[in-house]
């Protein structure tokens, strides 16, 4: 306030501190600048009165961080990318656990699990979140204010928790087969026991979440959605500083270390022992399986460490450097470690596909009876219909063979145009027959 001008810091100051400006003239300068101190810190409201008297003092001030359309449009269509991807995908892995009786295993309720975590997220968080950060301004009211806060941290410590669950489900089936080894119960006990644990961690969400409008130059108006804790709100807050700090070691630092721990046990149980003898076919093949679920896991963390390590350290770093959320770069910054965060939700669904043949089954599955199009090769439906039991391939061949016969008066470019179509029915009435059957899932092999 050194530069501001002595007669409008008395006029400002007479406001906020509710006396007669003859009041507020008897104090120099110091001792006013003590008085507004003590008047803000010891007020309730004293974040309203702080941009109270901010927009006494400076009427000019333009409304921050106010992108351009272009970058707003540019930041919209790589979010609602995301989003698609993200909410598409954990959709359909929840489907084919929950649809298909031979994918309810352990370790498939815990991926429903952090599926349905990744899902609220993009859903009732990231979409909401977005919007306030590309305009800064929160038009969803105060009540969701809260919900949006609560539901942030509640769905980013469920999906660690339930990673920690997988890894140690893991540990105990590899490094320890002899003892008990978790059952579907106790799975959904562990669920329970997640989202409780999660819901106790984002309880201060529920209590110190609100709203705020501030008032800025030429009428503009902007309500900011933020916590405000007992000692002010971020990044003035030593509260809020110290629960970042235990938030980050919940949920990244302690999970993280734990995870890297059980999985290295794994790799020198899988690929480092060297056990006397010849192994038999069958352990041969369950040590392979063994060896693809753990490498699938590891990229699954690996991933997870380095897309929510650059959100975490930001509010770190600004509470330490104040002056770098004054920056006119800083809402590209967040923006960038935000996606990076969010992306992380849609970034498992693909790791399922490329990795676990059953998931690649069934989402093929999905693809072939929704999104089967003419243009699809004739070549790939009839390599398809190869891979298909003995007796369904003889009964498709016969059907082939009535159909070309029937088609024989006609041209042969009419008949290669109609013939792909027939073919392409034939494999999604298959698939669609048998795809939940296990002759199906041992007979096909998915395409890479």
């Amino acid at each position: 306030m050194k530069n501001v001008d002595t007669e409008r810091l008395y006029n400002c100051s007479a406001v906020v501190l509710r006396q007669d400006l003859s009041t507020v003239r008897e104090l120099n300068r110091s001792d006013l600048l003590n008085a507004l101190e003590e008047a803000l810190s010891g007020s309730i409201a004293r974040e309203q009165l702080r941009d109270k008297l901010s927009v006494c003092l400076f009427p000019g001030q333009p409304k921050p961080y106010d992108l351009p359309w272009w970058e707003k449009l540019s930041w919209a269509l790589v979010f609602t990318a995301m989003l698609l991807v993200a909410i598409g995908g954990n959709a359909i892995v929840m489907w084919i656990v929950l649809a298909h009786r031979r994918m309810r295993t352990v370790t498939n309720y815990f991926l429903v699990n952090l599926s349905v975590s990744d899902l609220m997220m993009s859903l009732l968080n990231c979409v909401f979140n977005f919007i306030f950060m590309l305009n800064s301004d929160w038009p969803f009211g105060a009540v969701y204010c809260t919900v949006n806060n609560f539901v942030a941290n509640v769905t980013v410590a469920s999906s660690v928790f339930t990673l920690v669950a997988i890894s140690f489900d893991r540990y105990m089936a590899i490094v320890r087969p002899l003892q008990h080894r978790m059952s579907r119960r106790r799975a959904l006990l562990a669920v329970a026991m997640i989202w409780f644990a999660s819901a106790l961690l984002g309880l201060p969400c529920l209590l110190y979440s609100t709203t705020m409008t501030r008032s800025y130059s030429n009428g503009q108006v902007r309500i900011v959605c933020y916590m405000m804790w007992p000692d002010g709100r971020y990044p003035h807050s030593m509260t809020e500083y110290i629960y970042n700090l235990v938030f980050l070691g919940v949920t990244y630092l302690v999970p993280v270390t734990v995870m890297a721990v059980c999985y290295t046990l794994m790799g020198l149980e899988l690929w480092g022992s060297k056990s006397i003898g010849e192994h038999t076919q069958r352990q041969k093949e369950s040590t392979k399986s063994k060896r693809k679920v753990v490498r699938m896991f590891i990229i699954v963390v690996t991933i997870f460490a380095v897309c929510w390590l650059p959100y975490h350290g930001f509010f770190i770093f600004a509470y330490h450097h104040r002056s770098f959320t004054n920056s006119n770069y800083v809402q590209h910054v967040y923006l960038a470690f935000y996606w990076l965060a969010m992306s992380n939700a849609m970034v498992n669904p693909i790791i399922y596909y490329w990795m676990n043949n059953r998931f690649r089954v069934y989402i093929q599955k999905i693809i072939c009876c929704c999104f089967l199009t003419r243009s699809q090769s004739q070549s790939r439906q009839l390599d398809l219909l190869a891979e298909l039991p003995h007796s369904d391939l003889a009964r498709s061949r016969s059907e082939r063979l009535k159909y070309t016969s029937i088609q024989w008066r006609q041209s042969t470019t009419e008949s290669r145009v109609r013939m792909p179509k027939l073919t392409s029915q034939l494999i999604c009435d298959e698939i669609h027959k048998n795809g939940s059957s296990t002759r199906v899932s041992s007979k096909i092999k998915p395409h890479t």
